[in-house]
C-alpha cells in the first residue's frame, strides 16, 4: 500500500474538545445577541449594513433546550447565497450546536472523504465554526430590533 493510499484509508477522528469549545463560545454569543432566548415565537432582526440583515427566530422552547433559525437576508441575491441555519441551545450544558445548514441536517461527527455529497471530513465542526463567525459578525456590526412574528 502506498503512502497516499494509507492516508486515504485512515479515518478522520474529530476532536470532541474542539467541538465543545466552539459550541460553548457560540452559546455565549447567542446569549449576548438574544436577551429573551426563552420566549417562543420571538424574532430578532439585525441590520448589518446596506441591504444586509439577519433574522433569528426562536422556534421552540423547552425546559432545557431552545431551537432557533438564523437566516441572512440580502435583497437581490439568489436564495442559495443567503445562508439559513437551525441551531439548538442546550441550556444545562451551555452549548449551541448547528442542527441544520442550507437544507442539510443531522451532521455526522466525521465523513469518509471523498464521499458522494462531498461533505468535508469535519463538516460538523466546520458548520459550527461558520456559526461562530456569523455570530461574531452580528455582534460587531449589527443593530438589533425585537419583533414578534
Amino acid at each position: 500500500m502506498t503512502v497516499t493510499e494509507q492516508r486515504q484509508a485512515r479515518k478522520y477522528v474529530p476532536s470532541l474538545a474542539n467541538l465543545q469549545a466552539v459550541c460553548a463560545a457560540n452559546y455565549g454569543r447567542l446569549q449576548r445577541l438574544l436577551p429573551d432566548v426563552d420566549e417562543q415565537n420571538l424574532a430578532y432582526r439585525f441590520a448589518a449594513g446596506n441591504n444586509l440583515s439577519y433574522a433569528i427566530v426562536i422556534q421552540q422552547c423547552e425546559p432545557y433546550t431552545t431551537t432557533l433559525e438564523m437566516r441572512q437576508s440580502s435583497p437581490g441575491l439568489p436564495a442559495y447565497l443567503q445562508p439559513v441555519m437551525q441551531i439548538r441551545l442546550y441550556h444545562d450544558a451551555r452549548l449551541a450546536e448547528v442542527l441544520g445548514f442550507q437544507h442539510m441536517s443531522r451532521f455526522r461527527p466525521s465523513y469518509q472523504y471523498p464521499n458522494q455529497l462531498m461533505h468535508q471530513k469535519n463538516e460538523k465542526e466546520l458548520v459550527n465554526h461558520f456559526l461562530a463567525e456569523w455570530l461574531g459578525f452580528c455582534l460587531r456590526n449589527a443593530s438589533s430590533s425585537t419583533v414578534s412574528p
